[in-house]
């Protein structure tokens, strides 16, 4: 028996000596930063981005009053809003003016792909018929007339998550972007964007 505790004093006073072991060094403080020598960091590396075409510098807006683009329910149905759902409603999308005789419009799906379909109007004619988004751009050209031009997308549906979400480019002949917004409509619903050539 005397054995065993005599081991067991033997191990626990190794242990306490390994254990000690820091604390018996002496004290080294942290010396001073030079202030004479500074770090050079290299600036991060930056991911070159796609090079996006050029942006008209400020659009020429008109005043136009949406209530009374929208007044004609032949051609644009009537909000139909309720507490927590706002886009059963037309949306105005802006106006600009431009010297080209050429546009192009694009547009895709601004959310995730989920079946949304749409008509295309210009000057209230149809354009496109029916026109299913996904990611990848899609679009048209169109001749431009002197005065106001007239684009509206017609939702045809929204998709399998509501409502009607898309963005859209707009471009003139040159390929500088007149405008590049989103849409969010629901069915039956139009946005709306006019170019008036000067």
């Amino acid at each position: 028996m005397k054995k065993i505790v005599f081991l067991v004093i033997m191990f626990s006073v190794c242990l306490q000596g390994y254990s000690q072991d820091e604390l018996n060094a002496k004290f080294k403080p942290i010396p001073k930063k030079n202030a004479e020598i500074k770090e050079v960091i290299p600036p991060p590396k930056e991911n070159t981005p796609k090079a996006e075409p050029p942006v008209a510098e400020k659009p020429d807006p008109l005043k136009i009053n949406p209530e009374e683009l929208f007044k004609d329910t032949n051609l644009y149905k009537k909000e139909s809003n309720v507490d927590g759902i706002f886009y059963r409603r037309n949306q105005f999308l802006g106006s600009f003016k431009t010297t080209s005789f050429t546009s192009t419009i694009r547009y895709r799906d601004a959310a995730f792909v989920d079946g949304d379909k749409i008509k295309v109007y210009l000057n209230d004619k149809v354009v496109e018929p029916e026109v299913s988004l996904d990611g990848e751009f899609k679009g048209f050209k169109i001749n431009l007339v002197n005065g106001i031009n007239k684009i509206d997308f017609e939702a045809l549906n929204e998709g399998s998550a509501s409502p009607n979400t898309a963005e859209f480019q707009v471009y003139d002949d040159k390929g500088v972007a007149i405008e590049a917004s989103q849409w969010n409509v629901g069915t039956g619903y139009k946005a709306t964007i006019i170019i008036v050539k000067e």
